[in-house]
Order: C-alpha cells, then sequence, then structure tokens
C-alpha cells in the first residue's frame, strides 16, 4: 500500500517550471541595475580616456624630453578600463557566474595596480618637488638644450609672469621676449595665473627686453607638477575604491546567482520525486 502517493512530474512540466523560475531572473534586479550602471559609466570613462590619449599623443615627444613617462601607459590603461567595463555589462545582462567571478579577478587585480601605482604617485610627487625646488643652473643646463624644452618654457614664461626654470641666466645671452614684463599704474600691477611678483633689469651683457620677469618658472613648475600630481593621485585611489565596490557587488551578484540555481534544483527535484 503506497501511503504517500506523489505524482511524478512530466518533462515538458518540469521544463515549463524551470523556464519561469530563470525569466524571473537570478540577480535582484536593483542590485543589476546598479553593477550595470557602474560598468556603463565606467566605460564611458575608458571612451574618454582614449579620446584624451589621442588629443595628447602630439605632446609625446615634449614629455619624453622632460623624463616623464610616455603615453603607453595612458593606451593601456584606457583601453584595460573600456575592455573590463564591457565584460562587466555582458555580465550582469547575462548573469553568467563564470563571467562575474572573471571580472572580479579583473577588480582585485586592478584594486592592488591603482593603490601600488597611487603610493608611487605620492613618492615620485615628492622626488619631483625636492628637485625642482633645489634645482641650479647646471642641472638646468642639459635640459635647456632641448629645442622641445626651450619652446614648453616659452609658452609658460608669459601667462605665468617668470623667467627661466631658475633664473633668467638660464636663456643665456638671448633672453626671448616673452620674460618680457609689463608692470602695471603701481609699478607692478600686471594680469597672470599666479599674480605679478614684480620687474627687474635683465642681467647684463644679455639682450632681449630691459624689464624682465623677476619670479623664476620653478616655482610656477611647482604648482603645476603638484596640482597634476594630486588630479592622477586622487584618481588612482579613487579607482582602486570603486574597484573594491565592483569587487563586492560580483561577489554578491554570483552569490545569488549560485543561491537561485540551488534552490531550482532541489524545486525539480522534490517534485520528480
Amino acid at each position: 500500500m503506497q501511503l504517500f502517493p506523489f505524482r511524478q512530474a512530466a518533462p515538458h512540466q518540469i521544463y515549463a517550471r524551470k523556464h519561469r523560475q530563470d525569466k524571473m531572473g537570478k540577480v535582484n534586479g536593483c542590485l543589476k541595475c546598479l553593477f550595470v550602471f557602474f560598468n556603463v559609466v565606467f566605460a564611458i570613462v575608458g571612451c574618454l580616456l582614449i579620446f584624451a590619449a589621442v588629443k595628447t599623443s602630439n605632446y609625446s615627444a615634449q614629455l619624453s624630453a622632460l623624463g616623464a613617462p610616455g603615453l603607453g601607459w595612458l593606451w593601456v590603461f584606457a583601453i584595460g578600463v573600456l575592455a573590463i567595463s564591457c565584460l562587466g555589462i555582458y555580465a550582469g545582462i547575462s548573469e553568467k557566474a563564470l563571467a562575474l567571478k572573471i571580472f572580479a579577478g579583473f577588480m582585485v587585480a586592478g584594486m592592488i595596480i591603482m593603490l601600488v601605482f597611487g603610493i608611487v604617485g605620492v613618492v615620485l610627487r615628492n622626488k619631483v618637488r625636492q628637485i625642482l625646488l633645489s634645482s641650479s643652473a647646471e642641472v638646468v643646463k642639459p635640459y635647456m638644450a632641448e629645442q622641445s624644452f626651450r619652446d614648453m618654457l616659452e609658452q609658460l614664461q608669459e601667462p605665468a609672469q617668470c623667467c627661466g626654470v631658475v633664473s633668467a641666466s638660464d636663456w643665456g645671452e638671448d633672453i626671448p621676449s616673452t620674460c618680457k614684463c609689463r608692470p602695471g599704474l603701481d609699478g607692478f600691477g600686471g594680469y597672470g595665473i599666479f599674480g605679478h611678483p614684480g620687474c627687474q633689469a635683465r642681467p647684463q651683457g644679455t639682450t632681449g627686453p630691459d624689464q624682465i620677469y623677476q619670479q623664476s618658472c620653478s616655482e610656477v613648475i611647482v604648482i603645476y607638477s603638484d596640482l597634476i600630481f594630486n588630479i592622477v593621485i586622487g584618481f588612482l585611489f579613487a579607482f582602486a575604491v570603486t574597484a573594491l565596490l565592483g569587487l563586492l557587488i560580483a561577489l554578491l551578484m554570483n552569490h545569488q546567482i549560485k543561491r537561485h540555481e540551488q534552490a531550482g534544483v532541489s524545486s525539480v527535484a522534490m517534485k520528480a520525486y
């Protein structure tokens, strides 16, 4: 005598139940939308970084003359951000556990790399600041021999109202017109990005403007370099924090997918029994 006459479900009923469970979605809808939006934003950031790499490619030679790293790292970083973001979008929409695990692995690697580069950036910023503030004419002389460096310095001098890296003597006997000081009504005045420090007569035995800027450009370069370094360092640490958040969301989504699959298997097994 059968005490518990359970009726085994037909194959088409099991398939229909499984299809309804899959249609409901394996991941919480709000979490899925947040994850996809998160990756769409960073895909846009990757596209903007690629655009910036294209635009700054004209200045790669000048950056190399200053000893700065080439733009190859920017290309690698931009393409990496775009590719990982596309992987995240696919993993979020498809709800594939394998794709989420690969994405989580990239997030771990990216977080470590961003932290390392951020710490290196802090050390490099302090080193560059010390070199610029303690530079002498002998240190600057090899750079002044490069035409690209001289062109960059001339573009900086007039808007920043400075002359030479250490002093006007860095230009040798011929001081360019960009060092010309234009005093205001009060004897100083003038207009510039960092204010007007005052004018002075050009060194004896040199040619060029009679009045030149008293301030050297090393102080201005320190301000510019600190600003750029701070932006890059903040960008790197922000990416590290964002990678951590992406990792946590990917792990949570993967956990929900695994729980959904286990619940589906248990439900089908009980019905078959």
